[in-house]
């Protein structure tokens, strides 16, 4: 496999078929409890989706485990290292290895608007792994090629569209050959017509194996490449299950009701 092919794969190991336990999760901003003891796996290669009412905790999950928040309480662990107890007291280096596993997508792009779209790519690999500027350049251009972008690799971010810009935080985000991809409603920012382009990256990642947490409101997305639907309220887990039976037959009068209303909004 060349260099640039290698671009475009995901990280693999075959001696372990999980990649990462979450096990009582807790999160509160002051008196507000956000997450209340979130359990969840993650096998390699799987897309979960986690759908929910806004304020459920979806996203505050999202960024415990990317280090952007600290949570009260609870275990991350990841394969092969680390495992952070944030019950007792985590070091420096674990939250930076954990760091390591995983790269997110943000609703809004936040592409750095100084620099070309091909060193907003170049950027992470570089500074963040220590990869030689060279061989980041190629695997940067390698993944613009693999979504339609090879043509505005030296375009500025304000001269994208918001789907187009959108595809450039997703190539940031493979450039750093995460185990783990973390996206937090990538197309909620997007005007209605944009939207398609971006998922369509996202159900060509979940077809090569990019194993995935995605918080999204486009729920025949979500039966299309999720493995598992995790409906959160109020900071639980209210119900998970496969997206044909979740969306067809749940379980739970909350999630029926959630589901209604977001499938029939008009009524």
């Amino acid at each position: 496999m060349s260099h640039d092919d290698d671009a475009l794969t995901p990280p693999a190991d075959a001696a372990a078929a999980t990649l990462l336990h979450v096990r009582g999760l807790h999160k509160s901003f002051g008196a507000n409890r956000v997450l209340d003891g979130v359990d969840l796996e993650v096998r390699r290669g799987e897309v979960l989706v986690l759908i929910g009412p806004s304020g459920s905790g979806k996203t505050t999950v999202l960024r415990c485990l990317n280090g952007l928040e600290t949570p009260d309480a609870g275990v991350v662990e990841f394969d092969g290292g680390p495992t952070l107890d944030f019950g007792g007291k985590v070091s420096t280096a674990d939250r930076a290895a954990m760091r390591d596993r995983s790269a997110m997508v943000f609703q809004h792009h936040n592409l750095f608007p100084h620099l070309t779209v091909l060193q907003n790519v170049v950027e992470g690999p570089v500074q963040a792994h220590g990869v030689s500027k060279a061989d980041a350049a190629a695997r940067a251009e390698a993944l613009l090629e693999r979504v339609g972008l090879a043509d505005k690799r030296d375009a500025y971010p304000f001269e994208l569209s918001g789907g187009q810009q959108q595809r450039v935080g997703i190539v940031r985000a493979l450039a750093l050959r995460p185990d783990l991809l973390l996206f937090d409603e990538p197309t909620s920012a997007l005007d209605p017509e944009l939207v398609g382009e971006v998922l369509k990256v996202l159900r060509g990642l979940a077809d090569e194996g990019w194993t995935m947490i995605i918080v999204t409101h486009e729920l025949a997305f979500a039966r299309e490449v999720a493995d598992e639907v995790l409906f959160f309220d109020e900071g639980v887990i209210v119900e998970r299950g496969a997206p044909a039976q979740l969306f067809t037959r749940p379980e739970k009068e909350r999630t029926r009701r959630f589901l209604d209303r977001l499938l029939r909004p008009l009524d």
